[in-house]
């Protein structure tokens, strides 16, 4: 009788903190992204001395991206198939064997990115089992400011990422920077291995007839996840309006190359990554559960009206200032986390969460490849209305889905979704 009330009840920081299991989450993800961070600058650098070519140090940055995707796409049944710590500790051991393998310097330029290719494959299926994680031990509101603080966590440690990966560099050198990676790998193992419980695989091993290998089942289950009207409108909501926006920080560079010396394109996207922490901290944290439900189409809507104005082409402060009020509409996500974990079955919560990161991961890319692309023939101001005017046109064609108590059709139920048979034992 007291479950709506908990579910309704604000929830504080002390709250969520207040949770052992979540500061192991908490802190070890803050590690794995200060050391992804690290391993990133220093393998591009370490590229760029080895071969002098910007385009492989370029690809040497990037070159999780695709891999991250694909594995997305076909691998994602793994993080309900096995126990999540297990994953997510096997996952940061062999990170930790790659990073020591890249530090020895014995593998070519090619091997290495390839390695890291490989590795990168099996990246969403550790991420969508640590997020899958946090309903099963943040309930209510508690949920939704948990999954704010890793937002804000993520963006904050790569930051730190950055800074400490450039001292690193400047101390070092890549090879040491790679071998301290290697330490903040072993450093998050251990952190999940003893400070979370250990749990059965949410779709369990007692299955009736044969199992079908990962790549069919992720295949099938996605097909699945999206022909349900509800789950569908709710990754589409997830997926377009924010990503749309990321195409105006894709043509950030030109813009500020436009405005003439001095212009910094680094202050820009500062902006755009403060803008987005402080609007998720403070809707997060302040706004009551049920208001940050209401407000959600209209967070959305914050993400392209303020890049309108680019059509005037501001100069930098001002256009920083206009970047950082519209990322903090990103916040718009806080109201849709309770509505899609409400939706999505028990058995799938692993699979729908990474769907959610693969399909805004792909989203995001091919918004500001497009960007790009306009960019060559339009002025980058007009691109940045544009994608605004995007974001903008995506929110109000969303608005019945974003808004609560709007388009819905009942939750499934658990076994909605066919799936193996979950073992006696959860």
């Amino acid at each position: 009788m007291n479950a709506p009330k908990v579910a309704d009840r604000q929830a504080t920081f002390r709250d969520v903190f207040a949770v052992a299991e979540f500061r192991v989450i908490f802190a070890s993800y803050g590690i794995f992204i200060i050391g992804e961070t690290v391993k990133m600058l220093a393998l591009s650098v370490l590229v760029y001395e080895r071969t002098g070519s910007g385009l492989l140090a370029a690809l040497a940055y990037v070159t999780g991206f695709l891999p991250h995707a694909l594995g997305g796409l076909f691998l994602l049944a793994l993080a309900d198939r096995w126990p999540a710590r297990a994953l997510i500790v096997g996952y940061d051991l062999v990170r930790l064997a790659v990073v020591a393998v890249l530090a020895t310097g014995l593998l070519p330029p090619a091997a290495m990115l390839g390695l890291v290719a490989v590795v990168a494959l099996f990246g969403p299926v550790s991420s969508a089992s640590r997020t899958a994680l946090l309903p099963e031990m943040l309930h209510g509101d508690r949920y939704v400011l948990g999954r704010s603080l890793l937002t804000v966590a993520a963006g904050g440690t790569q930051v730190a990422g950055f800074a400490v990966g450039g001292l690193l560099l400047g101390l070092v050198g890549p090879y040491g920077a790679l071998w301290l990676t290697a330490a903040t790998c072993g450093l998050s193992a251990l952190l999940v291995r003893f400070g979370l419980a250990p749990r059965p695989a949410r779709t369990g091993r007692a299955v009736a007839g044969p199992r079908p290998g990962a790549f069919r089942e992720t295949l099938r289950v996605n097909r699945q996840l999206l022909a349900d009207r509800r789950i569908r409108g709710l990754l589409l909501a997830q997926w377009l309006p924010g990503s749309l926006l990321v195409g105006a920080e894709g043509v950030a560079v030109p813009y500020a190359a436009g405005l003439g010396p001095g212009a910094n394109a680094g202050i820009l996207l500062m902006a755009g990554a403060g803008g987005m922490l402080v609007g998720d901290l403070l809707v997060g944290r302040f706004v009551a559960p049920a208001r940050r439900e209401r407000w959600t189409p209209w967070l959305a809507l914050l993400l392209g009206v303020p890049m309108l104005v680019f059509l005037a082409r501001p100069v930098l402060l001002p256009a920083a200032a206009l970047f950082a009020v519209a990322t903090a509409g990103f916040a718009y996500q806080l109201g849709l986390a309770r509505r899609f974990l409400d939706a999505v079955p028990e058995v799938r919560r692993g699979q729908a969460f990474g769907l959610v990161s693969t399909g805004m991961m792909a989203a995001q890319g091919l918004a500001a490849a497009g960007a790009g692309a306009l960019s060559e023939v339009l002025a980058p101001g007009l691109v940045m209305a544009g994608a605004g005017a995007a974001s903008i046109i995506a929110t109000l064609l969303l608005w019945p889905v974003l808004a609560p108590g709007g388009r819905r059709s009942p939750a499934p139920p658990a076994q909605s979704t066919p799936a193996p048979v979950v073992s006696a034992d959860r």
